[in-house]
């Protein structure tokens, strides 16, 4: 009811401006085409993300899917060790337990894990969890991932995650659900911080992401053509990755290695085959970067990386694929939007000294706001609801950074598309985890309200050490 109103309060300002500009005729005449091609593609989207259903697990469909493995692929680099433990931790408190789990130190430079290790390989067998351990020479993420796969030849389904992956209890069940249709060939899970306390800005950063992938990404998913599955919690039936694995190995644009991008590629080559698509129900917590030069190098790394994974999908993707009609209408609606910005603000004032209507700068926050209500849906028992609505009140900032700097990012990113270096790490781990061997009655817990298991949470901290 509250998007209703919300976007309904959109609409009404639309059409006060519409109203306004009517005034001058020369004006409306530009102002059509935008408009109405905005509004079509905003309408499409909001009814296509309210018509993603998320599977749920039947007695039926556990029948059908018990028999498969799953393989959980574990890449880590220069990784902070209390966030590894957690993610590990968390495979094992899964009310599905994964087949195996396959850890690959691809040469970390800053420690050895041995500690994690022990425990790791004890707790994973009390639990009767198959696991390997490889420590290898650095070849970058992809690399690790193949020495993950070449050891799990029996897979059906393999799990791709982070170092800092935190799987919710119910995580990995859900995620395995939508693979009860043939036809569908990945599953995207939902990422949201774990350090989402830190401070304000990754608090920002979490608000906008979510909503990114509970709007943009689940309108893709209604039609099961989502473009990007995230690195942190994806599912890939195993052809798509062993079928693959020169090409995802070997990929070359202009001439140079790209080692980015891992989770669009594995995502491209299962909308080649069949049907992408996200189970909002598949949480995951991963550690968001709480520097801004952390997040700069992170982000420009995924734009030059969105930049050469749009060229493949035009090149690649057949055109009956609804992916590619997606694809096709983002950058429509990217063009439109960008258009129309620098006409309410660059052109109409200069050329026809007209001031933007004050209306027209109301609508983003509005329907941001509107958009936004879908992070208040994840609901964690590790922050009170009072916390998650003044976050929630803090989209029009979120709607600023993306329109401004983010922005800026993504056409910087393509231009300098070239650099493939991955950017972070060099140095260790950007965020740590402080955990204690006894947690006190403020450590934070992560559990599913339908499941009593719990996973401790220790105190954030950002390495100082490093910019």
């Amino acid at each position: 009811m509250g998007m209703i109103v919300l976007l309904l309060l959109a609409g009404w300002a639309t059409h006060h401006t519409m109203v306004v500009l009517a005034t001058d005729p020369a004006t409306r005449s530009r102002a059509t085409f935008v408009f109405s091609g905005l509004f079509a593609i905003f309408v499409i989207q909001t009814l296509l993300y309210h018509l993603e259903r998320a599977p749920r697990m039947t007695p039926r469909i556990a029948r059908r899917l018990d028999g498969l493995h799953a393989a959980v692929l574990v890449p880590a680099y220069n990784e902070d060790p209390g966030y590894l433990k957690l993610g590990l931790q968390a495979f094992l408190a899964q009310t599905r337990l994964p087949d195996s789990v396959h850890i690959v130190d691809d040469g970390s430079t800053s420690t050895d894990y041995a500690e994690v290790r022990t425990w790791w390989e004890r707790a994973a067998a009390e639990k009767g969890v198959a696991t390997t351990w490889q420590r290898v020479p650095n070849g970058g993420k992809r690399s690790a991932q193949a020495h993950g796969v070449r050891v799990s030849s029996d897979a059906d389904i393999y799990v791709t995650c982070d170092s800092d992956s935190c799987f919710a209890p119910t995580a990995l069940e859900n995620l395995l659900t939508p693979f009860s249709r043939a036809r569908v060939q990945s599953v995207a899970g939902v990422v949201v911080a774990t350090n989402n306390r830190a401070n304000w800005f990754v608090r920002i950063m979490d608000l906008w992401f979510t909503v990114c992938q509970l709007v943009d990404r689940s309108g893709q998913s209604a039609v099961g053509a989502v473009m990007v599955n995230s690195g942190a919690i994806a599912a890939y039936r195993a052809g798509v990755i062993r079928d693959n694995l020169d090409g995802y190995l070997n990929e070359t644009f202009m001439g140079r290695g790209v080692g980015f991008s891992d989770d669009s590629m594995l995502t491209l080559f299962a909308q080649e085959r069949g049907l992408t698509v996200q189970q909002p129900r598949a949480i995951c917590f991963t550690a968001m970067p709480e520097k801004w030069s952390h997040f700069n190098r992170m982000y420009l790394r995924w734009m030059r990386g969105s930049t050469i994974r749009s060229i493949w999908r035009m090149r690649y993707l057949s055109a009956r694929r609804p992916a590619f009609w997606l694809h096709v209408v983002r950058w429509v609606q990217m063009i439109l939007t960008q258009t129309i910005t620098a006409w309410l603000l660059i052109a109409e004032p200069i050329v026809n000294r007209e001031p933007p209507p004050v209306t027209m700068l109301i609508i983003p926050f509005l329907i941001g706001w509107a958009q936004g209500l879908r992070y208040l849906s994840v609901i964690r028992s590790d922050e009170r609801i009072r916390s998650r609505i003044l976050t929630w009140l803090a989209m029009p900032v979120a709607i600023a950074i993306a329109w401004t700097v983010l922005r800026w990012h993504r056409w910087y990113g393509a231009l300098t598309c070239l650099k493939t270096g991955w950017g972070t790490r060099q140095n260790g781990a950007e965020v740590s985890l402080e955990t204690s061997a006894t947690p006190t009655l403020t450590t934070p817990k992560l559990y599913d309200p339908l499941d009593d298991s719990t996973l401790e949470i220790g105190q954030y901290r950002s390495m100082s050490s490093t910019s």
